[in-house]
């Protein structure tokens, strides 16, 4: 198996069609044919099922698919550290939710600059699915998250809080109707929500990520729920207004990491995100009660 063949076999199964992932690869239709059939050689088993709709993965090829990621995921990242230029002696790859690249995690990078130049930084936007499988798999070094699981292997440290405000161009608005966005910020955010709005039905709009919500509040008008850190600005320039009366709900922060492999630079790398998070939060935050020394190892 060579690296080609699993992009190949990635291209076909995100496209459905032997000819677009020859085109997306630059290579003859027959070109990755020829791969396929070289995979399902060493395999013994048939990854696509081919016909006039295109091709579909089978049993097989599901099962191989999430494999397949990883070994192209850890391929990429032998490749960047290994031809690492002279003035590097490591490299760290940080993920996060995008709501926590908003202003925090960026100041987090300019202090790693800043104290650890001689390390190249890789950083990256997910979600917890495919965040925690990064670090399972050894291709992530560090992951912030809203909702991390436990696994193998695996530290999982309590940050701090996000605040969860309810905003809108319309102060004077109170009710939850349909121009409010339900943003999906996890099982937590969604026990609380409940909690503080027990008649409300099932939301006409909902988004993924609190800056898909804002953009749709900003262009239509409405509602949701984002952290106050990333409302601050829309706030201090009026485009957006805290809605009254509204309650705020809370949103437990983590950071992910591995407990073995070479722990100097990600140990530097935590305790430089620990200060900043202290200097931002203070001390005196405490994680909830069932989260308290979670860890797996």
């Amino acid at each position: 198996m060579d690296i080609d063949q699993v992009k190949t076999f990635l291209a076909v199964a995100a496209h459905g069609s032997f000819l677009e992932a020859s085109a997306q690869l630059h290579v003859t239709q027959s070109t990755v044919s020829a791969r396929i059939q070289s995979l399902e050689q060493q395999f013994g088993a048939r990854l696509f099922v081919r016909n006039r709709a295109g091709a579909n993965l089978t049993h097989a090829g599901e099962r191989f698919l999430r494999h397949a990621k990883t070994l192209l995921l850890t391929y990429e990242q032998a490749r960047h550290e290994v031809g690492l230029p002279s003035r590097f002696r490591a490299s760290l790859t940080l993920g996060a939710r995008i709501a926590l690249w908003d202003s925090l995690l960026p100041r987090w990078i300019g202090r790693l600059r800043s104290h650890m130049p001689d390390i190249s930084l890789n950083t990256e936007i997910g979600f917890e699915e495919d965040l925690m499988r990064r670090v399972i798999a050894g291709t992530m070094d560090l992951a912030l998250m809203y909702s991390p699981r436990q696994a193998a292997g695996i530290q999982v440290e309590y940050l701090f809080d996000e605040t969860l405000i309810l905003v809108g161009p319309d102060p004077e608005r109170r009710k939850l109707d349909d121009s409010y966005v339900y943003v999906n910020w996890g099982p937590t955010f969604f026990a609380q929500h409940r909690q503080a709005y027990p008649e409300l039905e099932r939301p006409a709009q909902t988004a993924n990520i609190g800056w898909l919500g804002l953009q749709l509040i900003l262009a239509n008008g409405g509602t949701c729920f984002v952290p106050e850190r990333v409302a601050a600005s829309y706030l201090e320039g009026g485009c957006l207004h805290r809605i009254h009366d509204s309650p705020s709900l809370r949103l437990p922060t983590y950071v992910v990491y591995p407990t073995a492999g070479s722990r100097d630079v990600v140990d530097a790398a935590l305790e430089t995100l620990r200060a900043l998070i202290r200097a931002e939060h203070g001390e005196h935050q405490n994680p909830p009660a069932s989260d308290r020394n979670t860890a797996c190892c």
